[in-house]
């Protein structure tokens, strides 16, 4: 099976967030986007062309086209992430336009976390700075394939080559050392619209795509059939009825990979073996299913099978009780050893304990502080967990969907980690790590 990656088509979808440290112009560079690429109505035009009048501008603040906030358009930055849909006759786009203060950085990770495609903005004149180093290691962390440094404000350095030579090549070699392959680097000024849509006219040593051209033809996905199937059960379907009296379906969504009729799956976390014995997509039986598909899958054998349990072909995880994962703490409540938590994991969840704060990562320096007594809002560290009932997860650099989860308050079902499973960085690497076996169980 090939040709499942998309390419650059009208119905093909990217989606990408957007980082940036404060006025560097990403608000700017999206909302010109989104005006040179026709994206934006008429109606919309037209108010922020009235508010810009009011505020004394002669032309149009094209940021205020993705800042919504009051708040936002009062202080003239960024604070909660935005999503916005457009498309051009090539393809089609979903921007999570993010925050770029420190304080923020929790919101990145939530707007990157799906995003297959960074966009880390800097201003020319400062250089890669460290928020811009925060910016691309959140990247890092969250397996975002493609990564692109847009040096804005080319304007105001005269668009001057050697400028953006060595932001491109210092910002280059820290993206390399935390382990992400693809960073294409893009001169711009979004106030004049430089190489954002449209090619610049003040920098002819630059042969490269706009900024456009290279969303539009990234390419998009990856092959499912290179990766292991992993279903993790949503519903199961017993219609019991006279036309279909003994029917028995899981449905979801297929996480990743290629599930075919006829093929061997293992159920876990009973580890039960069985074959795949139809697929059902739409209503219709087919042969063969692909991430992200949502089909019903039924199986040769009766077995056990109830919401959260994981239908795997190809090489299973081995379930465990015991996780060792990379974190992000979103929550204004601390993460403390020994909290009680809920664990989300795909359509699973259990109960868990925190057993272990393995140490904090300095986002800035890469560095490891040990003897961490908890985890503070944006906070990224290592922590070990112990659950109720065993889990079936992916290293989160093998699979983003069966790798990650989240740590949830189970007294209001607020939000309070997300985790991926397995080391940060290929760089970041823990000191002996004790056994868990060797620690006290709650459950």
């Amino acid at each position: 099976m090939t040709g499942i990656t998309q390419e650059a088509t009208a119905t093909s979808l990217l989606r990408f967030a957007t980082a940036g440290s404060v006025d560097d112009g990403k608000s700017t560079l999206v909302g010109r986007l989104l005006h040179d690429s026709k994206s934006v109505l008429a109606d919309q035009l037209e108010a922020v062309e009235h508010a810009s009048r009011n505020r004394g501008q002669e032309a149009p603040d094209l940021a205020l086209l993705t800042d919504g906030l009051r708040a936002e358009r009062e202080q003239g930055i960024t604070i909660d992430v935005a999503y916005r849909y457009f498309a051009t006759p090539r393809r089609r786009f979903i921007l999570a336009d993010t925050p770029g203060h420190v304080q923020y950085t929790r919101n990145m990770v939530t707007g990157a976390s799906t995003a297959e495609l960074a966009v880390v903005l800097v201003d020319a004149r400062n250089g890669v700075v460290e928020q811009t180093r925060r910016h691309a290691a959140v990247a890092a962390l969250l397996r975002v394939p493609h990564v692109v440094l847009a040096v804005n404000k080319m304007d105001l350095v005269d668009y001057a080559e050697p400028v953006f030579a060595a932001i491109a090549e210092e910002f280059t070699g820290y993206a390399a050392s935390l382990g992400v392959k693809d960073v294409l680097a893009i001169p711009i000024s979004a106030l004049a619209g430089d190489n954002v849509v449209e090619p610049s006219a003040h920098m002819d040593w630059y042969g490269g795509p706009t900024l456009l051209e290279h969303l539009e033809t990234v390419p998009v996905g990856s092959d499912p059939s290179r990766e292991a199937a992993r279903f993790p059960v949503q519903y199961v379907i017993r219609p019991q009825t006279e036309e279909h009296p003994d029917y028995r379906g899981y449905a979801g969504q297929l996480a990743s990979g290629v599930l075919r009729v006829g093929d061997s799956v293992t159920v876990l976390p009973s580890g039960h073996t069985t074959t795949v014995s139809g697929i059902d997509a739409l209503g219709r039986e087919t042969d063969i299913a692909w991430a992200p598909q949502s089909v019903t899958v039924r199986l040769a054998d009766d077995l056990d099978i109830s919401r959260g349990d994981l239908i795997a072909a190809g090489a299973a995880p081995a379930p465990t009780k015991d996780i060792e994962a990379t974190v992000s703490h979103l929550n204004e409540r601390p993460l403390r050893t020994g909290d009680k938590v809920l664990l989300k994991h795909t359509t699973r969840t259990v109960r868990a304990l925190v057993k272990e704060i393995s140490y904090r990562i300095d986002i800035d320096t890469l560095e490891q502080r040990s003897g961490a007594e908890g985890l503070n809002v944006n906070d990224i560290g290592h922590v070990r967990l112990r659950t109720a009932e065993p889990l079936a997860l992916d290293g989160y650099g093998d699979n983003r969907r069966t790798g990650s989860f989240l740590l949830i308050d189970p007294a209001d079902g607020t939000t309070l980690t997300a985790g991926m499973a397995g080391e940060a960085f290929e760089t970041v690497r823990t000191d002996d790590v004790p056994d868990a076996s060797e620690e006290e169980d709650w459950v």
